[in-house]
């Protein structure tokens, strides 16, 4: 696959690093500093290393993207270096180096990446985090509810601690619930976790959710700025939709908690990248 071509005018926000020249009366010169650009205009000035700035939106809107990914498993290493670094230290910060340690330790976490481009079919925009009222779309229009799914074999019924599970989501910011929506994309809906017991936890949200019963997936996170001190639990399970509300059957479990502090977390993330390309090197050479 080729690599990106970045358009400056279409609006994504990028970075460009190396010497700049400013245009003050001093004339400064940054002999490697970072170029923030959104929408076609530089938002930001910034020596490489002093960290980003914060994320340009602060509007309240949840906005829904829908369409048909394309993962690129074997990206460039010019694209990973110019257009991935660049755009994830706007959020992330500047990466992690030193010759002794680091650039060994984090060469995995990295380099082994797997790059996601989505051909975008709809954009659905709420003014608001719970998805109360319409929607503003953008695209395609939907496709209206989807049909309910047959049972699985093994029931509908809680595979796992249904109770301790809801306690465990409650602990959480966000929760959102994601399901397939009449057209084949999903849907993913923000939900408040109430009640649980040994039939299920019970969920409410303020856009309407498709009656019957089918698979859904249900996650709950907390994110902090640059992803320190990240948390997330997740679930497969049974969604149940009546005139009683939803009841949402959990039958798979996972989950983590990264520490509050980037230095272990680099570190732990180092030691899962270099665990996991082991793994799968392993299970290709198995195959």
């Amino acid at each position: 696959m080729p690599d990106p071509v970045i358009d400056p005018l279409d609006g994504s926000p990028y970075c460009l690093q190396g010497r700049v020249v400013t245009m003050d009366d001093a004339g400064t010169v940054i002999d490697d500093g970072v170029l923030f650009i959104e929408n076609g205009r530089i938002v930001d000035v910034r020596a490489a290393g002093a960290g980003a700035p914060d994320g340009f939106a602060d509007a309240p809107d949840y906005v829904l993207v829908q369409g048909d990914a394309r993962a690129s498993v074997e990206p460039s290493r010019d694209y990973l270096e110019n257009t991935l670094r660049p755009a994830a230290t706007r959020f992330m910060g500047p990466p992690k180096e030193g010759k002794i340690f680091w650039d060994r330790w984090l060469r995995e976490y990295y380099q082994d990446r797997v790059p996601v481009a989505v051909d975008v079919s709809r954009v659905s925009v709420w003014d608001n985090l719970d998805c109360a009222g319409p929607a503003g779309v953008h695209g395609a229009p939907h496709a209206g509810e989807p049909p309910a799914q047959a049972e699985p074999g093994k029931g509908t019924a809680p595979r796992i601690d249904a109770v301790r599970a809801a306690r465990r989501l409650r602990g959480l910011d966000h929760a959102l619930l994601a399901y397939v929506g009449g057209d084949g994309y999903p849907e993913i809906v923000p939900v408040h976790v109430g009640d649980a017991g040994p039939e299920g936890i019970r969920l409410s949200s303020s856009r309407a959710l498709p009656p019957g019963g089918r698979r859904a997936g249900l996650l709950a996170h907390s994110y902090r700025a640059k992803l320190i001190g990240l948390a997330a639990r997740q679930h497969t399970g049974w969604l149940t939709v009546d005139e009683q509300g939803a009841l949402y059957a959990p039958h798979t479990e996972s989950g983590f908690r990264a520490p509050p502090n980037k230095t272990l977390l680099l570190f732990f993330n180092g030691l899962l990248a270099k665990q996991g390309l082991r793994r799968a090197r392993k299970a290709a050479a198995a195959a």
